[in-house]
């Protein structure tokens, strides 16, 4: 991961693991979950860094990838928020933002009146490709991981995504 600031002279989760422990139980969980958000938020602040120039953040091209995983390239808008698993309104304003800039349309459901569907654009899928380049070059963040090291890590994390629901 790229970093733009200067490093600490020590790891702050360390330290605040080491006073958790003084005051509360579950020290090794607290350190784990704390070290989980903060490569959680490097990372998606340097994939939304590379994905700029396409005037995309991670959560847009999230969606350009779903799209593009489709037969038709389009799907629900309520399909879209089920399989991103984020809330209604937050769909709406991602696919608001993709159409303005012309890499989706939103089209009325040919079967539901009510409904909308996200189509992705030629445009949509010349700059998805791009855009997939350059973050598979900066090995979506990870870098630091081997391949035999992410595998492990998505096999760590899938116990608690299971237990929460996820799937």
């Amino acid at each position: 991961m790229s970093s733009q600031r200067r490093p600490l002279p020590f790891d702050p989760i360390d330290e605040a693991a080491r006073r958790w422990a003084e005051r509360y139980p579950e020290a090794v969980r607290m350190h784990a979950v704390t070290s989980l958000m903060r490569v959680h938020q490097l990372v998606l602040t340097e994939l939304d860094e590379l994905l700029r120039p396409f005037s995309l953040t991670f959560a847009r091209y999230e969606v350009l990838v779903l799209l593009s995983f489709t037969k038709r390239g389009e799907l629900p808008l309520g399909k879209l928020g089920e399989r991103l698993q984020v809330h209604a309104t937050s769909v709406t304003s991602l696919v608001r933002r993709l159409a303005d800039a012309g890499l989706i349309d939103r089209v009325q459901h040919p079967d539901d009146g009510r409904a909308f569907l996200a189509r992705l654009t030629d445009q949509g899928r010349t700059v998805l490709a791009e855009a997939t380049r350059v973050i598979t070059e900066a090995e979506f963040g990870l870098g630091a991981l081997d391949e035999e090291q992410s595998r492990q890590l998505s096999a760590v994390l899938r116990g608690p995504r299971a237990e929460a629901g996820d799937f």
